[in-house]
Parts: C-alpha cells; structure tokens; sequence
C-alpha cells in the first residue's frame, strides 16, 4: 500500500512537470498579437451642402494634425479645417462632385459607403440701388445689390457692408437718370463706408454681368471723398464725373470709414465727361489718415487700378491684377503712405499712351510742364507720398513698347518717395521729368527719395526728361547712398523668383529661399513712421504670403449669384 501511494505521488509530480515544460516551449505567436487601429468613415453631416460650406467626417484612427490628413469629396480635394481622432471638420472644395467622400490617415484610407451631394444653393435676391442713400443703410450677404447709374452716400450717413456680400456695377445703359453714367459707389465727405470683409469672406464689387461675359470698363468704380488736403483750388471740380467740387477744407485726420478684404472687378468705365474719362478701380480723394484700408485687390480695371487723388490715407497690402492703365496713379498733393502691393500685368493688355506702373504727378494732366505750385488752404503743395515693398510684374520676356512705358513714371514736381520696390519688366524702369525749378530741384534736394530700389528686364533702366538728362538721373538712382539695383538679362535668375510668379492664372510671389530680394531692405528716415512694419525684404513679399485666402486669380468663372 505505501508502494501505490509512492508511485501516485511521483506520477503527480511528473505530470506537473511536463505542464510546467509544455508552457516554456509554448511560441509566442500563439497568443494572438494587438491589432493595429483601423481608419474608418462613419458619418458624415450633412451628407448635402454646397462648395464653400463645411461639413463633420465621424470615424476612427484620423490625424490629430489637420495637414496630416487627406480628405477627398467626389475625388477633389478638400481643406481639413479642424482634426480630432474620431471627427474632421472639412471644407467643400470647388469642383467637388457627388461621390463617397475618402479619408487617408496613418498610411490607410478609408472610403464612405454613403454618397455625399453637392448642393447648389438658391440665387439670391437682386436689390438695385439708385441715387443718393439718404439714410444709415447696412447691405447684407444674404443679397446681391446691383448699382444702376452714380450711387451716392452722403453726409452723416453711413453705409455698413456685411462680409461676404456682391455688390454688382451696372452698364450705362442702365443709368435710371439716362445720361449713360456707369453703375458706381461714391462716398462723399463726412460720408462713411464700414466695408469690413475677411480673409475668408471678402466683400466683391464686380460685373453685373454674367460669368463669362465680364469684361474690363462693365461699370464705373468704387470712390471715397474725404476732408483731407488737396493741392487744387477750391473750385476744381471733382475728377471723372464725380459731382462736387473740392471747396475749402484741410483735416489730415478725417476718417471715410474702412475698407477691409475687398475685391473690386470689371472696373473702369467710360464716363460722358468732356471729355472722356474712367474712374479707377478704387479712387480716393482727399481721404484722411483715419480711414481704415488694407487687403483691397483691383483686377481688370479699364482703368487704372488705384488712384490718390491727394490727401493723407495710410494704405497696405493692396493687389493689382490685369488692370488697362497705371496701377498706382498719384496725384492732386497726395502725402499718405502705402506699403505692400503687388501688381501684375496682362502683357498683351495696357493703353495706346503707355501704361505705367507708378505715375506720380504734382499737377493736373492738362499742364504740360511744371507750374508755380497752388497756394494750398491746407499747408500742402506738393504730391510727396511715401511707397514701400511694392512689386511691379509686366514683362517675363523682353519688354515692348507701345501699350507699355515705365515702372516709375514721375513728372511735373512730385517728391514722391519709394523704398524697397522691386520693377520687373518694363521698357524703362525709372522716368523722370520736369524742370529745372520742379524735379531737377528736387533731385539735388532730397525732396524726391528712391532708395532700396531693385529694377529688373528693363530695356532702359533710367531715363531722363526736359531739364534733367539720362546722366543726370542716372547718377542719382545708382549713388551708392541709395542702395539701388539694376539687375541685368543675364542675371535674372538671380532673383530667384518662383516660376510662377507671371502666371496670369495662379500666380505666386514669394522668393524662393536664397533670394537677394529677401535681405538688403533700407531703413531709417520716412520709413520710421510708426505706420512702417520694420522687414528686411524687398519687395511686396518676404515668406508671409499675404493674399491668401481673399483674392481671386479667375473672376471671370465666379458665380456671384449664390
């Protein structure tokens, strides 16, 4: 008996032994091993929306970083606009189609098994405005306002613009008054504009035509009037068809409201002035140094782009695109400043005289040389304007005469001064003329001031006029002092310029790193105004790119009806 229990004890022990072998061989795969996460599409809210709208993506596995993950809609691409793992929020991008909606993140991609719909949103409701606004009136997105004939605000009164809202400039033809005005606004002084759009809902002020037919000169422009300092007697009438005259007045402080993320399309009018005249895309008269205006784009102006008219505005980020005449047009005594702007030319597109970049000039067109310069009611008496980190783009080839002429196009007595400007393109690049009391004058003076100043594919890079001769101005612009550039043919790839940059479609401005552009800024003098950021690029661009977001390249395919 104690034989049988001996042996039950050690058949015990064997057994527990071979159980505790058994699991040290056991392989490690033998346990199932942690699956990896899985990037799966749940919902989508709403399943119907419109391009422009957002919408929620539901699921698992997603990119807490926005740029990490891609998300197409009918096979576009969207922009992801917010991220968390389980929920990205999205943009419905242009030519977006119906079609399941995919998400990629993490290396795997997932696709919905609903469809998502493209929407297309009712139009909205016309509002045609006539005559003069004779009450404190707020436009509102939810409706387009279409402009027949000159439109007026008074003042004391106040018109507010709602982000986001069209306002669309008639033809001629449709003047209620019948005498063949053009659609446009005027802000008349003590009148105010609050225009308030942003980056991702700009105010447009286009064609009352239809995508497609618009065209350069479809209605008049957009004008503030202000109680800032003008050179002219208080008799001159206002310019190209604006009623009033400039009468008596001279607050440098005046405010005409602000204007803020604005396009302004299609511009430029013919007005039945004698004679002919067009307005600019935007024209300011007279506009004091508190009115608000930055990241306004003028495109296809039958005109010029933008026009000072005298007066103190401080300006910034501002975009000319594929306009008919000057792009910076300057005149009447203006003494404000201007930084950041870029402008970009249609070289098949300019005007018989000779389109220009800046012209600047002290005097009204009609006189032919400098004059005894106008006793001011105000203490001002010369245009003398401080522009800094502009961009001129006309010619990516070698520049033709004929529709073109200079990227600075100074005359009769101003004392404009331009600092870290970059000229591209033109067949002169600095034109200087006058006399010997008016620019020669002002030359030796130090009245006029270029420095910082880089001119690029220009067949003459300095031209003299009148009483200044090609050596005399030519010495001026390359003293060493000034820190001013030619850069030749040769030497254009220097720059470094994206080469997109004359894409009259989809262009971009910003050098690429490495760029001479990006450093060699002056400073010092004017450009201590506290309205100056201090940047130590040349040029409208350093590594911001500023017109992101509120500009259009291709205005003539927008439906502004939705």
């Amino acid at each position: 008996m104690k034989q049988v229990k001996q042996f039950s004890t050690g058949l015990l022990l064997l057994v527990a032994l071979m159980v505790v072998i058994i699991s040290c061989k056991k392989e490690p795969t033998d346990d199932p091993l942690p699956q990896p996460a899985t990037t799966t599409i749940t919902t989508i809210s709403p399943a119907t929306a419109p391009v422009g709208s957002t919408i929620a993506i539901t699921g698992t596995n997603f990119s807490t970083d926005p740029a990490s993950n891609t998300v197409t809609i009918g096979g576009v691409t969207a922009t992801v606009v917010s991220a968390s793992p389980t929920q990205l929020v999205v943009v419905v991008p242009t030519g977006a189609a119906n079609g399941p909606v995919s998400v990629t993140a993490g290396g795997q991609t997932a696709q919905s098994q609903a469809t998502f719909t493209v929407s297309i949103p009712a139009a909205k409701p016309v509002k045609e405005v006539q005559g003069t606004l004779f009450a404190n009136v707020t436009w509102k997105k939810d409706t387009v306002y279409q402009l027949r004939g000159m439109v007026y605000v008074p003042a004391n009164f106040t018109l507010t613009i709602e982000a986001g809202t069209v306002i669309k400039g008639s033809g001629p033809e449709l003047d209620p008054a019948g005498t063949n005005y053009a659609g446009a606004l005027i802000v008349e002084r003590l009148g105010k504009i609050i225009a308030q759009g942003t980056a991702a809902a700009p105010i447009v002020f286009t064609s009352a035509k239809a995508a497609g037919q618009r065209a350069p000169g479809d209605w008049g422009g957009l004008a503030l009037e202000g109680k800032s300092p003008v050179n002219q007697a208080r008799a001159a009438a206002y310019p190209n068809g604006i009623r009033g005259n400039v009468e008596a007045y001279g607050e440098p402080f005046d405010n005409s409201g602000t204007l803020q993320y604005v396009r302004i399309e299609y511009a430029g009018a013919v007005q039945p002035t004698t004679p002919a005249t067009r307005m600019a895309g935007l024209t300011l008269i007279g506009v004091g140094t508190g009115t608000v205006i930055d990241h306004v784009q003028v495109s296809y102006s039958g005109s010029d782009a933008f026009a000072w008219f005298g007066g103190t505005a401080k300006v910034k980020n501002l975009v000319a695109y594929r306009n008919t005449d000057d792009d910076w047009s300057i005149d009447w005594g203006f003494v404000g400043n201007t930084q950041f702007g870029v402008s970009l030319r249609d070289p098949a597109v300019g005007t018989s005289t000779g389109s220009n970049g800046f012209e600047a000039e002290g005097y009204q067109a009609a006189e032919a040389a400098d004059v005894t310069p106008v006793v001011a009611i105000n203490g001002y008496t010369q245009t003398a304007p401080t522009f800094a980190n502009i961009s001129n783009f006309a010619f990516s080839t070698t520049p033709t005469t004929g529709l073109y002429q200079a990227g600075i196009y100074l005359q009769r007595n101003t004392a404009i001064n331009i600092y870290n400007s970059l000229i591209y393109g033109y067949p002169e690049g600095l034109h200087l003329a006058g006399s010997t009391t008016g620019a020669l004058a002002n030359l030796t003076s130090g009245t006029l001031d270029l420095k910082g100043i880089v001119l690029a594919n220009v067949s003459t890079p300095v031209v003299g006029v009148g009483a200044i001769t090609t050596d005399q101005a030519t010495a001026y612009f390359t003293t060493n002092g000034r820190s001013n550039q030619v850069i030749q043919t040769s030497d254009l790839a220097s720059l470094l310029l994206p080469g997109e940059t004359f894409s009259l479609s989809a262009p971009n401005f910003l050098p690429q790193t490495g760029s001479p552009l990006l450093t060699g800024a002056v400073t010092g003098g004017k450009l201590a105004d506290s309205f100056f950021t201090p940047v130590t690029y040349r040029g409208a661009f350093g590594t911001d790119n500023w017109t992101t977001g509120w500009t259009s390249f291709n205005p003539q395919a927008k439906d502004y009806d939705r």
